[in-house]
């Protein structure tokens, strides 16, 4: 009985909510790093770039850079810049309060070189909250296509 019970609760435990949702997006950009840093490098620069973010407000809270954004449509999002390193071109965020439908969300977004021109990546991780999987995911896909869409619709 129990080599049957075994099997049995490590496939459920496979299926159950708790493991971290990866989603990486990238782009390639005709325009040079260095100028795809200047544009995304700021922290709250993302109101200049994403289409869905109509207002960024920049603080500080103990010494970690916050954002909060104001979304096109309604809502809010409040972000806390936790890493960065200008020398790679990238940083780390986590979201501390905000409408989407995930949690434990820590994200990076990084520029590097690629051929005569850039390439940015856009990657995070994170956990579903009240929504099954699939929904969390198509949620922070939507986000990182539009805005690496707009990156490269700027970069022409």
């Amino acid at each position: 009985m129990l080599r049957l019970a075994l099997p049995t609760l490590v496939l459920l435990a496979g299926t159950l909510p708790g493991h971290a949702i990866e989603v990486q997006k990238s782009a390639d950009l005709p325009a040079h790093p260095d100028k795809v840093w200047q544009t995304i490098g700021d922290f709250c620069g993302i109101a200049d770039w994403h289409p869905v973010v109509e207002k960024c407000v920049a603080s500080e809270k103990d010494g970690q850079k916050i954002r909060t954004l104001s979304l096109k449509g309604g809502g809010t999002l409040v972000e806390q810049q936790v890493s960065r390193d200008d020398k790679v071109m990238s940083y780390t965020y986590t979201i501390l309060e905000g409408p989407l439908p995930v949690s434990d969300y820590r994200s990076t977004l990084a520029v590097a070189p690629e051929g005569s021109g850039s390439k940015v990546t856009w990657q995070g991780s994170f956990g579903a909250k009240g929504v099954p999987d699939t929904v969390a995911q198509d949620a922070i896909s939507g986000i990182y296509e539009a805005g690496l869409k707009s990156l490269a619709d700027k970069a022409k």
